[in-house]
């Protein structure tokens, strides 16, 4: 027998090998540890935390610490926002302000973006460990046509979503999952995507302190739709038109 038919003979034997399957209990195990993470935080009462109301109250005592302590207090909150969205805790909008009022628009901006892109490629590999291609393998049909033109645009879809903030952010992270996304699409995606609105809303912390001194004058509650205008809303809208027009004219043209 050749060196070729025995290497041929080889090649075969490996190939007829069975996949090796992985335990369901590995596949779950980091959505779990999501999931877990975000009932301790809820059972903790930590959500009273990321709120505009604990902003008003806190706002001094967090402006002289992060005085004192630059440098740690931008890599805490940076390393406090990657967990936040990590494990899927609500409380982006308010963070992002956050980080405007606590380091001025720019810095507080490319710290948001940085942090949420990681947090968010941390719960998409968790998602993708315990779904993989659930939702092709479970439908047919039309929906199995729009998964397979999500996964050819993968790009542009993702951008366009993370463009104009219709679904919940954690949505976002997790749903693309479901489908054949390469890592580095989604994480260049949500990085470009997320910009317009990070910095958006970074810029409007650097001025909230106007407003929560009204609201505290008035006896109200502020929230952050005190902040955010119908202006800033169709500016993102618009961004999410821009963005999706090159998909919607290749498709135009390939119908053509």
């Amino acid at each position: 027998m050749t060196d070729t038919t025995m290497q041929m003979t080889e090649d075969t034997a490996q190939n007829d090998k069975p996949a090796k399957i992985t335990p369901k209990w590995k596949r779950f195990a980091p959505l779990a540890l999501v999931l877990g993470g975000l009932g301790v935080g809820y059972a903790m009462g930590w959500q009273q935390y990321f709120t505009l109301e604990f902003l008003s109250a806190q706002r001094e005592a967090l402006v002289s610490f992060v005085a004192t302590n630059y440098a740690l207090s931008l890599i805490g909150f940076g390393v406090l926002y990657t967990l936040a969205v990590a494990f899927s805790f609500p409380a982006a909008s308010i963070l992002t302000i956050f980080a405007g009022f606590l380091f001025g628009w720019l810095v507080g901006g490319i710290t948001v973006a940085f942090a949420a892109t990681i947090g968010a490629a941390l719960l998409f590999l968790a998602a993708r460990s315990a779904f993989g291609d659930f939702l092709k393998e479970k439908v047919g049909g039309r929906v199995k046509s729009l998964a397979d033109g999500f996964e050819r645009d993968a790009f542009s879809y993702l951008l366009v979503l993370r463009l104009a903030p219709v679904f919940p952010f954690f949505v976002m992270n997790i749903a693309p999952a479901l489908f054949k996304v390469p890592l580095r699409t989604y994480v260049a995606a949500t990085f470009l995507g997320i910009l317009p609105g990070t910095f958006a809303y970074a810029y409007l912390g650097q001025g909230v302190e106007s407003v929560l001194i009204a609201a505290q004058k008035a006896g109200t509650e502020p929230s952050v739709g005190d902040l955010v205008t119908t202006e800033i809303t169709l500016a993102f809208a618009a961004l999410a038109f821009v963005a999706v027009m090159p998909t919607i004219i290749k498709k135009l043209r390939n119908r053509a």
